[in-house]
């Protein structure tokens, strides 16, 4: 504390937590101005683990009526997706996109917990460290986050890449959000408990040589 008696570690602790808030509003998207009135949370179907694989195994059917859109066969993102199959036979681009839609779901919730854990084993080490670093800033101002997903309007693959086995994937999904962050009162520091719509740009990526199922988030943009 300095001579004046004026706290500027709480100064400094804030202008790390705005520089970190910042540097996230490419990876955790931001509002496009379009708000709605919330609609009924998404439940699990009675019997359905929340915590399934991610971005694999078997095409599920659609929760909340998501619209889904897949490329077609033959343009240039269907034909990378095919050489994909061509690599690894189980492969699928709509088993992707649902698994993707989950992943969304698992990552959006585990930063707004701090869930370190689930977000290590599906982000890439670089997407991880952004996290963290917002997480643990977070945790030192005494603030906690409100994330829910009312619901996805729409998920599409929007981009492919193959380099020699390694597969990336891009996906636009839109959303309905609620996003608050609060200080240690409850008082709002950033964001709303208004529903809003927002559009995140994620890529994924996965060595389709290896065993390892995971595909994992390695770029993450607002649209």
């Amino acid at each position: 504390m300095g001579a004046s008696g004026f706290p500027v570690d709480l100064i400094l602790f804030g202008m790390i937590a705005a520089f970190l808030v910042l540097r996230l509003r490419s990876i955790l998207g931001r509002r496009t101005g379009f708000e709605r009135q919330a609609p009924p949370q998404y439940q699990a179907p009675a019997g359905q683990n929340p915590a399934a694989p991610v971005i694999e195994g078997r095409a599920e059917t659609p929760a909340a009526a998501t619209a889904r859109t897949l490329p077609d066969a033959e343009s240039p993102v269907g034909q990378t997706l095919a050489r994909m199959r061509s690599i690894d036979r189980t492969f699928d681009p709509a088993a992707f996109l649902d698994g993707a839609e989950k992943a969304f779901r698992m990552i959006v919730a585990a930063f707004a917990s701090g869930d370190r854990g689930t977000l290590r084993g599906l982000l890439n080490d670089e997407t991880y460290n952004a996290f963290e670093q917002a997480i643990a800033a977070r945790e030192t101002a005494g603030q906690t986050q409100i994330s829910t997903i009312h619901s996805i309007q729409n998920a599409t693959i929007e981009n492919a890449e193959l380099r020699g086995n390694v597969a990336s994937i891009t996906v636009r999904v839109v959303s309905d959000q609620t996003s608050l962050t609060q200080d240690q009162a409850g008082h709002p520091v950033l964001g709303t408990d208004a529903v809003t719509e927002i559009t995140d740009v994620w890529t994924f990526e996965r060595d389709l040589s290896t065993r390892d199922p995971v595909w994992r988030l390695v770029s993450a943009r607002s649209a």
